[in-house]
């Protein structure tokens, strides 16, 4: 299931970096290999609301994430890189009819993972360049306004280079995801969570 993602899914997650995707102008070029396909965060108790609570992208997994969170949370989210990769944090309201676990969901083909979350808008796009340069808030702020289950997933290539991958993201607009060189999403080395919003 997991190549390029060029699921619908995909395709508005990826779209929505696009509307802010020139503020971001690293570059380099890197490899990785990718790791297992279980979710690789580091989590903590529940944040009270209106904390703001500070991620970190690294090679491959979400450093900081809280299993569960109140609403109000503001999630500030940097890059830890090693390898120079662009990482960001996609948030996604899983619908309450929904019972199997974020791992089991990624592991769906495209076609019945777009059923799932169908095509509405993610709750948060977040993206963090390598290097320390300033975030890039493409949909929402961070704060997690609804109760619920959220997927939170990285879908940047692995080893492509962040510059180029902000100019596409940026020239694609609406027409999907950037088509840059790089290896499978970082969603499948991994790089993936589940969030509770109480």
């Amino acid at each position: 299931m997991f190549g390029h993602p060029r699921s619908r899914l995909a395709a508005v997650l990826l779209a929505a970096t696009a509307l802010v995707a020139a503020c971001g102008d690293d570059d380099e070029d890197v490899s990785a290999t990718p790791g297992d396909q279980e979710p690789a965060s580091s989590t903590t108790s529940a944040a009270p609301a209106g904390e703001t609570i500070n991620v970190v992208g690294v090679d491959y997994a979400f450093e900081g994430l809280p299993a569960e969170i109140s609403v109000g949370t503001k999630v500030n989210f940097t890059n830890g890189t090693k390898a120079n990769e662009l990482h960001e944090f996609v948030a996604v309201r899983i619908p309450d009819t929904e019972t199997r676990s974020v791992s089991e969901l990624f592991k769906l083909p495209e076609a019945e993972l777009d059923a799932v979350f169908g095509s509405g808008p993610p709750a948060a796009v977040l993206l963090a360049p390598p290097g320390g340069a300033p975030v890039i808030t493409a949909v929402g702020d961070g704060t997690f306004t609804q109760t619920g289950r959220y997927a939170v997933a990285c879908f940047i290539p692995t080893g492509a280079d962040p510059a180029e991958y902000l100019a596409a993201a940026q020239s694609a607009g609406d027409e999907g995801p950037p088509d840059v060189k790089g290896g499978p999403p970082h969603v499948a080395n991994g790089m993936f969570a589940e969030v509770k919003v109480k």
